[in-house]
């Protein structure tokens, strides 16, 4: 069949035939960034997603809009891995006092360090055989979305969010004494937690019953901890010392390197150092 025959029954023009094979055999224009978007995003273990890569992107010179970089990495098949949801573990032991209001509200701004804290406890789930399970307690604080402190443990016990409280305490000057928001978990209701709160002059305010939205700033740093270290990798054969090993590592690095959109792309400790609150 000739050309034209082919393009009459088609409905299309010549033109367009000979315009797609020009297209086809021209050189690819995003070749280069396409390499190093591979290059960044294995960089990072696959864990994150467009806005870094387009910043780190740019950081080499290379210009692309936020489609571009979503279209490259779709055509590339650079996904990063969804959170999965297993059933949720909840701290939840009743009401064994009673809870103060929530004072925050649902604002998790704050325009000075220490001034507003949050925590809750999240599980992990190890799938080597034998494994117990690993529990978090961060103290997260809304000037930067820093870290004030962390606790790791194997048991979801009283000592876990008490150390975790009191080593942010430890790092207040003379006259801070910042709210401290969590859910209404027993941890924060039983005389142990209270009375470091008390010994700081710390305001405890809390969540409705249930109400995750309450302290949502905390869970999303919880989805980015898990889509970010958690379930972008293989801990198949990885004991719970080794993991919480891992996890501290990574706190570490969360707070020194990781870079934030919402601080100039600098981590929260390189935003203090900017500011002069760090040295």
């Amino acid at each position: 069949y000739s050309l034209s025959s082919l393009t009459s029954r088609l409905a299309i023009p010549p033109s367009s035939y000979y315009y797609a094979r020009r297209a086809a055999a021209a050189p690819d224009r995003w070749a280069e960034a396409r390499a190093a978007l591979a290059e960044e995003f294995e960089a990072v273990g696959g864990s994150r997603g467009y806005r870094y890569l387009r910043m780190r992107l740019a950081a080499r010179g290379i210009a692309c809009g936020e489609r571009t970089v979503r279209r490259l990495m779709r055509e590339e098949g650079l996904e990063v891995p969804r959170l999965r949801r297993p059933r949720r573990w909840s701290s939840y032991a009743g009401e064994v006092s009673d809870a103060p209001p929530n004072l925050v509200a649902r604002d998790f701004r704050a325009g000075l360090p220490n001034f507003l804290w949050l925590t809750d406890v999240t599980e992990f789930r190890l799938p080597a055989p034998g494994q117990p399970k690993v529990y978090l307690s961060p103290v997260l604080d809304c000037f930067d979305g820093g870290l004030a402190s962390w606790s790791i443990s194997t048991s979801p016990d009283a000592e876990l969010a008490n150390s975790s409280l009191a080593r942010a305490c430890a790092t207040l000057s003379p006259g801070e004494a910042p709210w401290v928001h969590s859910d209404r978990g027993g941890h924060y209701r039983w005389p142990g937690w209270i009375a470091i709160c008390e010994e700081h002059g710390l305001t405890r305010s809390m969540s409705a019953k249930g109400c995750s939205p309450d302290n949502s700033a905390c869970e999303g740093f919880f989805g980015r901890l898990k889509s970010e270290f958690f379930h972008c990798r293989d801990w198949g054969g990885v004991t719970a010392e080794e993991f919480m090993a891992s996890l501290d590592a990574w706190l570490r690095y969360y707070n020194e390197e990781r870079p934030k959109e919402a601080l100039g792309w600098m981590s929260p400790m390189e935003y203090r150092r900017s500011l002069g609150l760090a040295a």
